[in-house]
């Protein structure tokens, strides 16, 4: 599929709908731009909710959700080290 979006003079542009659709692109979900030897890559990365990080966890761990949300939206791993156990605060 290709599609085809202008620049703005502020240097803004549209994910054109079909995109959207097929990607389930939403507002807040981030677009990186990746420069590699064949051209411009672009991934998105969704945006993560508190249900999304409850639920990928198990085991009796406390989690900060907003420092959680900020380690997804660097890329970085969330998982177990990431966190504390209940009774170790």
């Amino acid at each position: 599929m290709i599609s085809t979006t202008k620049i703005s003079k502020a240097f803004q542009t549209v994910v054109p709908s079909e995109f959207r659709k097929k990607y389930d692109i939403r507002p807040n979900d981030i677009i990186e731009w990746v420069d590699t030897k064949e051209g411009i890559k672009i991934n998105i990365r969704k945006k993560i909710t508190d249900e999304d990080i409850a639920g990928s966890l198990t085991g009796d761990f406390s989690y900060d959700s907003v420092k959680l949300k900020k380690m997804y939206n660097k890329g970085m791993d969330i998982n177990k080290k990431n966190l504390k156990r209940k009774n170790n605060k």
